[in-house]
């Protein structure tokens, strides 16, 4: 994960509970959990006790959208990936340029 603003930290915190993030989300826990077996959302754990952030809620809201929408879950997946490599890719190179100046 790239480095956030500092007024954005709490995003990215885990301390919802599923029962929570199903409220949130409008999804079951079964589905919730559906989408953490396909890989698609990282909750921590603790002690058995999945906690997920604000940001792994909208990623949640953002994949229910698209399933919605007809997209598999494979292809969501695929396009995260893919969403990955460019971030981790873009921070390789911002990061060889700041060392060459």
């Amino acid at each position: 994960m790239t480095a956030h603003p500092q007024e954005d930290h709490y995003k990215y915190k885990k301390v919802i509970s599923i029962g929570v993030v199903s409220e949130l989300t409008g999804l079951s826990q079964r589905q919730i959990r559906y989408y953490e077996e396909r890989k698609l959302v990282f909750p921590d754990r603790s002690k058995g006790i999945r906690k997920y952030s604000f940001a792994d809620v909208e990623q949640l809201m953002k994949i229910a959208n698209q399933r919605e929408e007809g997209v598999s879950t494979w292809e969501i997946r695929q396009e995260m990936t893919k969403e990955l490599r460019e971030r981790m890719l873009k921070g390789q190179m911002n990061a060889h340029f700041r060392r060459r100046s």
